[in-house]
């Protein structure tokens, strides 16, 4: 499995295990109501309750690992995201659950945190298949998916039921595959003007 004490940093954003100190800045960035209009989630940062089971399924471990992104500029956290559906046994697992302050968006946030992620999966655990999905609806996941590299691989009608409203979500499902990473890895990096460094 990965080591749930797992750190991984680049040049802006650092991540590292959520812990309920990061509450105080998701729930300051991250309540605005623009991040969860579309997702199949609610919004976990409007009351203490709701920000108290989040992190409680977040940290459940198993076969989930959830990370805070910190700005390394500021030291502020200013969204999470996670590996999640982790199978060892068929080396695969899924990139989601990211959510990211607006004043963050189409900066190199997303983009580095991809980066590093990705490379921790197909490098140093040995992914072969890393999958990422977004509500069908969600045009802007959707195309933050296919600008990193990922194959579309088809939607899922009916696919889930949103639980506090009943409505029926259909949801879009893409993947990253071991041979295609090289490509993915230099694509990102050519996005963040970084040097592609050599497979470990």
């Amino acid at each position: 499995m990965i080591d749930s004490a797992l750190v991984l940093e680049g040049p802006g954003v650092r991540l590292e295990p959520i812990e309920r100190r990061h509450l105080i800045d998701l729930r300051k960035n991250c309540a605005d109501p623009v991040l969860w209009e579309l997702v199949y989630g609610t919004n976990p940062f409007l009351t203490e309750d709701d920000t108290n089971e989040w992190v409680s399924d977040a940290t459940a471990g198993g076969d989930r690992l959830a990370f805070a992104i910190v700005d390394r500029a500021t030291n502020e956290t200013i969204g999470s995201t996670r590996f999640a559906d982790i199978q060892p046994e068929h080396r695969k697992l899924e990139i989601g659950w990211t959510f990211i302050a607006q004043r963050y968006w189409r900066t190199h946030v997303n983009t580095e945190c991809k980066y590093l992620l990705l490379e921790y999966a197909f490098e140093r655990w040995n992914a072969q298949r890393v999958q990422l999905k977004a509500e069908a609806i969600n045009t802007r996941s959707r195309n933050a998916i296919l600008r990193i590299g990922a194959t579309f691989e088809g939607t899922l009608r009916s696919f889930r039921i949103k639980p506090e409203n009943g409505e029926i979500r259909d949801t879009s499902f893409y993947s990253i595959i071991a041979p295609e990473w090289p490509s993915v890895k230099k694509r990102l990096a050519e996005r963040l003007h970084t040097p592609v460094s050599s497979q470990s």
